[in-house]
């Protein structure tokens, strides 16, 4: 049941500005609403047992993952509720896991499948039949090509910056037309706008771009998968057009740019002999979906198959407990509203035991939220339960176990009228 007060409340800015508050794209929106995908680094540095790549001058001989399964990694994918995969089709070594024209170092290069694998099209294919969106990471480092930070080469020569500009926008252009529609195409170390941006706008336009000024969706700030509090899905056009933006983002921003958290399953990226006891407990799983996803912000979950080609059962076990354990806790809530104005009366129409909230914002029609209130009705009187700042569009919070008949959501500070997607409670029953 819905309750709207008319009570006087507090504007950080004048209503009049309600059109020109930044929005989301549909694009963007349609990503914030898929909330987890699953990361995915593989690359031949994991048969010498580094996290890098030996300078780029590993062996391709070596490389030969005989029980390679992209269905397997789609499994642990969907265990987890992950919407979409992005892989590492180039790390920073500059090793291609497509048959590309503009390098030998490539999976042609390799015994797998006799050199006529192409494992970014098997996964986009899995992917495809599964009804999984899929995206690439394409490193502008390539060490293969001594091209260090953003694609910048290590001997500062022009023609040698021209000719490797020239091989990563050709093998950018192989993997946006060749592999089917982009979810989201990932960019590490400042990536050059000017040489990516019109590229992935032609060929793949509805594609989310990450971590550069030409990006649609930015990083965190951290590899922990964890998302400072508060969180706004804005920033400044200074921070967006200079490649800055990261980490909790601005509410006076004018550009909407949502945050990803990235994180590995285990310590590191990629697997590794050593690494399997690093593998992240449940319980860390938990705490990080709660601090990202719960703080308004995408979560992408790596996990790092082994030399074979498969995702270690131990990690695949863990993931799908994360899903389980995801899935108990917030498919069924035990009462839910949502609404527009100052405050938004929740009633459970009988004493109930609760120890959770969501919120979540209309965010198609901006952030808005600055600060809230929610109170428990507790022997006829209100009471506060909590407060916070940023909403977005998700904000999850736990606390202590209660018993009430009505929650209240009083919005104390908004841009414009507050406008309300959900408000739920829940009772977890984590002891």
């Amino acid at each position: 049941m819905l309750c709207v007060s008319s009570s006087a409340w507090a504007f950080s800015e004048g209503e009049e500005s309600c059109e020109a508050l930044a929005k989301p794209t549909p694009l963007q929106l349609a990503w914030q609403n898929v909330q987890m995908g699953m990361f995915i680094h593989f690359a031949p540095n994991i048969y010498y047992d580094m996290q890098g790549d030996k300078g780029g001058v590993s062996d391709p001989k070596i490389f030969n993952p005989y029980r390679l399964d992209v269905n397997q990694w789609v499994d642990v994918a969907e265990s987890m509720s992950a919407r979409y995969i992005v892989l590492t089709a180039k790390h920073v070594g500059g090793f291609c896991l497509w048959p590309t024209s503009t390098t030998d170092y490539s999976i042609a290069s390799t015994p797998y499948k006799d050199g006529k694998g192409d494992i970014v099209g098997e996964l986009a294919v899995a992917c495809r039949k599964r009804n999984v969106r899929f995206g690439v990471y394409v490193s502008p480092r390539d060490d293969h090509h001594r091209a260090g930070l953003a694609g910048k080469v290590l001997s500062g020569n022009p023609e040698e910056q021209a000719r490797y500009d020239n091989i990563y926008r050709r093998q950018l252009i192989e993997l946006m037309t060749r592999y089917g529609s982009m979810f989201e195409v990932w960019f590490d170390g400042s990536a050059r706008a000017e040489l990516i941006g019109p590229i992935v706008h032609k060929y793949q336009p509805q594609a989310m771009i990450f971590n550069t000024a030409a990006g649609t969706i930015r990083w965190v700030g951290n590899e922990e998968g964890l998302a400072p509090y508060p969180l706004w899905d804005t920033v400044t056009q200074q921070e967006h057009l200079t490649g800055g933006a990261s980490g909790a983002g601005s509410p006076d921003g004018d550009v909407w740019l949502p945050a990803e958290c990235d994180v590995p399953i285990r310590d590191d990226w990629f697997w590794s002999t050593t690494n399997a006891k690093t593998l992240k407990s449940l319980d860390k799983l938990m705490e990080i979906y709660y601090k990202s996803v719960g703080r308004g912000a995408n979560l992408l979950l790596n996990q790092c198959p082994d030399r074979t080609g498969v995702i270690p059962q131990a990690d695949a076990v863990r993931t799908a407990e994360f899903g389980s354990e995801l899935r108990r806790r917030f498919d069924a809530p035990l009462a839910e509203t949502s609404g527009e104005g100052v405050q938004i009366e929740l009633r459970l129409h009988e004493r109930r035991w609760i120890d959770h909230v969501v919120l979540q914002e209309r965010i198609a029609e901006g952030q808005r939220v600055r600060e809230y209130v929610v109170e428990v009705r507790d022997g006829g009187q209100w009471r506060t339960l909590l407060t916070g700042s940023s909403i977005g569009h998700k904000r999850i919070e736990a606390f202590p176990k209660v018993e009430t008949d009505s929650l209240r959501l009083k919005i104390m500070k908004s841009v414009c009228t507050p406008k309300i997607a959900s408000f739920a409670a829940l009772f977890v029953d984590r002891t």
